[in-house]
C-alpha cells in the first residue's frame, strides 16, 4: 500500500517559501551564507523550521550544505546553468506541443505575461515570467512530465535572477513569450515549441557564452 509523503509543518513552510521568494528575487545573493539562528530570528520561529526548510531547498538545488562551510546559497556558473536549460531544452518544447494538443486553456499564460508586463520591479517580472513558463507545460497531461520541469523550475529561475543582474534582457524576452503564445492560441504547436527552444537556448547561450569561464 501507497502512502503520500507527510505534509510540511505550516512554519517550515513559511520560512521555505520565504528563504526561497528571497532567492529567486536577489534579496539573497549567489554564495551567501544562510545562518540558522539569522534566519530563524528573521522569521521569528525555532532554529527547527529553519533547519527543515534548508533541507528541502538543498534537495531542490537552491542551496548548497556543506559540512564545513555550512549552508550558502547555491552559486550560479556556466556548467551548472548549461546543464539545467539542457533538461528544459529536452522536456519543455514536448510538453507545450501536448499541451497544446489537448486543446488546454492557456488563458494563466496571457494572465501571466500581463503580470510580466505590468511589473513595477525584477521580483514581480521573474515570478510572472515562471509562471508563464509552468502555465505552458502543467496542462500537458503527462503529470511526471510536469513534475521533472517542476523540478528544475527553482534553478532555472535563479540562473535567470542572475542573468538579468547582469544583463537586462527581459524585454527582449518578453516579445518572444507574446510569439510563444500567439503560436500556441493558433494552434500550431510545432511552430510553438520551435519557438520555446529557441528562447530557452537563446537565452543561455546570452547570458553564459561558450568559452566563459566555468
Amino acid at each position: 500500500m501507497a502512502f503520500a509523503p507527510s505534509p510540511i509543518p505550516s512554519r517550515t513552510q513559511y520560512v521555505l517559501e520565504g528563504i526561497k521568494h528571497a532567492i529567486l528575487t536577489g534579496g539573497l545573493s549567489p554564495g551567501q551564507a544562510l545562518v540558522e539562528t539569522e534566519i530563524a530570528a528573521r522569521f521569528g520561529v525555532s532554529k527547527t523550521p529553519v533547519r527543515e526548510a534548508l533541507k528541502t531547498l538543498a534537495g531542490t538545488g537552491l542551496v548548497v550544505m556543506n559540512q564545513y562551510k555550512g549552508v550558502t546559497v547555491r552559486t550560479v556558473d556556466a556548467a551548472m546553468a548549461r546543464e539545467v536549460y539542457d533538461v528544459r531544452l529536452l522536456l519543455e518544447p514536448e510538453a507545450l506541443r501536448r499541451t497544446i494538443a489537448s486543446r488546454a486553456s492557456l488563458e494563466t499564460a496571457r494572465e501571466a505575461l500581463v503580470r510580466a508586463e505590468e511589473a513595477t520591479d525584477q521580483a514581480e517580472r521573474s515570478l510572472a515570467n515562471r509562471e508563464f513558463h509552468r502555465a505552458l507545460y502543467l496542462p500537458c497531461g503527462n503529470p511526471l512530465l510536469a513534475r521533472m520541469l517542476d523540478e528544475v523550475r527553482d534553478q532555472a529561475a535563479l540562473v535567470s535572477t542572475v542573468a538579468w543582474a547582469a544583463v537586462p534582457s527581459w524585454q527582449r524576452e518578453a516579445g518572444e513569450h507574446l510569439e510563444i503564445l500567439r503560436l500556441a492560441l493558433d494552434g500550431d504547436a510545432e511552430g510553438a515549441a520551435r519557438a520555446l527552444h529557441a528562447h530557452i537556448a537563446d537565452f543561455v547561450q546570452r547570458a553564459f557564452p561558450e568559452g566563459d569561464p566555468v
